[in-house]
C-alpha cells in the first residue's frame, strides 16, 4: 500500500518537465498459411503488436495501407497477381486498421503507471476473403506499424 501512495504523489506532482515520453512499437507479420482459392469460407489469422512506454501517455497505433496504397481492400503481391486481404482491429473482422482515414479506425489508449516498461500486447486480426482467382506461390507485403504519443 505505500507504494501505491507514493506513485498517487508523483502522479499529483507530475513528472518532471525535462523527462519526455519514450515509447517503442514492435511487430510480427502475419501469416496467413496456405490460400485455397476453392475454399468457401475467408483464410484468418492473427499476429502482435507490442509496445512499452516509460511515462504515462495516450497512445495512437497506425497501419499503413501496404504496396496498393489503399485500406479497401489492402493487396498482397506475387509478381502482376494481386490477392485482396486486410487487417481488423476487432476479432468479428469489422473495424479496418488504418490510419483514421478512408473509414478506417486507429488503436488509442492511455498507458497507466502501472503498465510503465512493460510490453503491452495488441492483437492485429487478418482476413483473406474467400475465392480469390490466384495461381499457387507466396503473396506478400509490407505494412508499416507507427505509434503516435
Amino acid at each position: 500500500m505505500r507504494r501505491l501512495a507514493i506513485l498517487v504523489v508523483l502522479a499529483a506532482l507530475g513528472w518532471p518537465a525535462a523527462a519526455a515520453a519514450q515509447c517503442t512499437v514492435s511487430a510480427t507479420g502475419v501469416n496467413f498459411g496456405s490460400y485455397n482459392v476453392f475454399n468457401a469460407a475467408a483464410t484468418d489469422s492473427t499476429g502482435p503488436v507490442g509496445y512499452r512506454c516509460v511515462l504515462p501517455v495516450s497512445v495512437q497505433i497506425t497501419l499503413s495501407p501496404g504496396s496498393s496504397g489503399s485500406f479497401a481492400p489492402r493487396k498482397m503481391v506475387k509478381g502482376a497477381e494481386r490477392l485482396n486481404y486486410n487487417f481488423y482491429l476487432d476479432g468479428g473482422r469489422s473495424v479496418i486498421w488504418g490510419d483514421g482515414a478512408a473509414g478506417t479506425s486507429v488503436y488509442s489508449s492511455t498507458v497507466s503507471i502501472f503498465q510503465l516498461s512493460t510490453t503491452i500486447n495488441v492483437t492485429v486480426y487478418g482476413r483473406v476473403p474467400p475465392q480469390q482467382d490466384v495461381s499457387a506461390g507466396s503473396f506478400a507485403d509490407t505494412v508499416t506499424v507507427t505509434i503516435n504519443f
